[in-house]
């Protein structure tokens, strides 16, 4: 499994900060960050924001979720922003989604879809991926290689 050991050398290289708020993920992705030495530099904040009420404290809107349901690019795009705001942080994260089991608080979205939004510089990153690995431990390391990537394309891009 690839690990965040590049990006934490790139963000310290650039001097940028990220801070994540992850909801399906349980905070994996905070975790893969701490695995590696010298994270305390990069990383601002992370908060695990399982349950809408917790999402909207956060500062995603009660709107968004309403209408476009908790499910969605649009509450992964909210998320980023906010926690990116919330921090002080260059980056943020944001990661929602359902898997493998129906949520009764959240009747709407497909299952086994994630949504990741990475806001940076004014701009939203946008990606969802379908997930389908015999276990949610196997579908969190997925998405956690799959964010990795993301930010590498991000972060060597300029």
């Amino acid at each position: 499994m690839k690990t965040f050991e590049t990006i934490i050398k790139r963000l310290e290289e650039k001097g940028l900060t990220i801070s994540t708020m992850e909801s399906c993920t349980g905070g994996g992705v905070a975790n893969a960050i701490t695995n590696i030495e010298g994270a305390s530099l990069v990383l601002k904040y992370a908060a695990v924001t399982y349950s809408n009420e917790y999402k909207i404290k956060m500062g995603v809107s009660e709107e968004v979720i309403n209408k476009y349901s908790v499910y969605s690019m649009e509450t992964a795009q909210e998320m980023a922003y906010n926690i990116s705001k919330f921090a002080g942080a260059d980056i943020g994260v944001g990661i929602t989604g359902k898997l493998n089991r129906a949520d009764d608080a959240n009747n709407f979205g497909k299952d086994n879809e994630v949504f990741i939004s990475i806001y940076y510089n004014g701009e939203y990153y946008n990606t969802s991926i379908g997930v389908d690995k015999n276990t949610r431990k196997e579908n969190k390391e997925v998405i956690i290689e799959l964010i990795i990537e993301k930010l590498e394309g991000l972060l060597w891009k300029e």
